[in-house]
């Protein structure tokens, strides 16, 4: 019966340490929940391609404004996916590769990720510039744009960890300005 009751003492000890273990993770991981994740992984290649996108302008743009947009663009997002990165590091989940902003998009169906361009659509891209890339370039940045702004109001619904429900909330307002500008850049 002693032995019994040491066996029975012990195992509550260690169920009681391992339950212990797991709520300090959660601690230094800021309590984040499979939303958090699914934001960071497909906010991260969303990200990349708007960069791609923005990196065309500096070349193909024939306006400064759009010029100037693409840059400020990329600005944001660069850090975001920096820190994106380190979220899902620290919560030992996959992060996206740098290719995968280039990989076929062409069979995305509308349940995937909102605003993202196919892969005809950047060749597509890719070969205009002056006034005409311009008008593409505001036309998809927009989509994207709204896009990124529905995932984000995702992240603000479902999401737990302070600091990704924060970044969305940067994100929709930051972007929900950019098409703003991008629609005003249209009519002129």
């Amino acid at each position: 019966m002693r032995k019994s009751l040491i066996t029975a003492v012990l195992a509550a000890s260690l169920f009681t340490l391992a339950a212990c273990g797991n709520e300090d993770e959660a601690d230094t991981a800021g309590g984040h929940n499979d939303a958090d994740v699914t934001f960071a992984q497909e906010m991260i290649p969303h990200h990349q391609q708007a960069i791609e996108m923005a990196e065309l302008a500096e070349s193909r743009a024939g306006s400064e404004e759009v010029k100037e947009l693409a840059t400020d663009i990329e600005a944001a997002q660069g850090p975001e996916i920096e820190t994106m990165t380190g979220w899902l590091e620290s919560w030992g989940e996959d992060v996206p590769d740098e290719g995968m902003s280039g990989m076929d998009h062409g069979d995305m169906s509308s349940d995937d990720m909102t605003g993202m361009m196919t892969d005809d659509e950047m060749a597509d891209l890719e070969a205009t510039s002056g006034a005409g890339f311009d008008q593409m370039f505001l036309t998809m940045m927009i989509e994207h744009h709204e896009g990124a702004i529905e995932m984000a109001q995702t992240e603000q619904s479902d999401g737990e960890f302070p600091d990704a429900v924060a970044m969305a909330e940067e994100i929709e307002t930051t972007q929900a300005e950019e098409i703003q500008t991008m629609q005003d850049l249209l009519k002129s």
